[in-house]
């Protein structure tokens, strides 16, 4: 899961980083409004954690920049302010969940693990997927009660792949999705079409045949439904 952290204390940015990268999401940093309204513009988040008060300009309008841009990453406030106004503010302009400063790193976590449930499962902490089961906090899959051991990429990559399973996801998307901004560094994507096809076989190996579907020129595509 791919996360965007938007703060300028850069002790406290650090600590979310690692704390999150620790937990297995991919955690990029901008410390200021001009670097966040690039990354928001360029890429596509899980979740993007908000803090109002940036050097260069008013975090409301990252808000704003995101319903304009009619993206559906998840956003929850990280901020110091904690009048009512600008709670009803945030939550109107688009957030979906507000956290005031100080916090505990364990509460932030919980928050984006909820966030990210309703956004791409309904709420459910389990998803039941025909012979499929996947427990979302322990992020552990299991084929008819027997554990299937995958790596961090591979499990990102699953669950990517179920939450759109209606959409055909190119090449370069799966790309972004599992290494963020890095993947406009690399000379090409070769390293999808490799976790997809070390996914596909731990699968089949379990009986989940054909649950991966490419579509030449196009990208890979979640087919199985029971």
């Amino acid at each position: 899961m791919k996360i965007l952290l938007i703060e300028d204390e850069r002790e406290l940015a650090l600590s979310i980083q690692t704390y999150f990268t620790h937990q297995g999401f991919h955690c990029e940093w901008a410390a200021d409004f001009t670097s966040a309204s690039d990354k928001i513009t360029s890429y596509n988040y899980d979740c993007i954690l908000l803090d109002l008060m940036l050097p260069d300009g008013d975090g409301m309008n990252i808000l704003e920049q995101l319903r304009q841009l009619q993206k559906e990453d998840g956003v929850i406030v990280i901020s110091a302010k904690e009048t009512v106004e600008t709670k009803v503010e945030s939550l109107t302009t688009g957030a979906d969940d507000y956290l005031t400063k100080p916090f505990h790193l364990s509460e932030l976590h919980a928050r984006v693990q909820a966030l990210l449930r309703r956004k791409n499962f309904h709420g459910f902490d389990e998803v039941q997927l025909g012979k499929i089961e996947i427990k979302l906090e322990a992020r552990q899959v299991f084929i008819e009660n027997e554990a299937v051991e995958l790596t961090k990429k591979e499990f990102d990559l699953l669950l990517y792949l179920i939450a759109n399973k209606n959409r055909v996801l190119s090449k370069s998307m799966l790309a972004e999705h599992l290494s963020g901004d890095m993947a406009d560094m690399m000379d090409n994507h070769d390293f999808v079409y490799a976790h997809i096809k070390n996914l596909k076989k731990k699968l089949k190996d379990r009986g989940i045949n054909d649950c991966i579907k490419t579509v030449y020129g196009f990208g890979y595509q979640w087919t199985y439904e029971a």
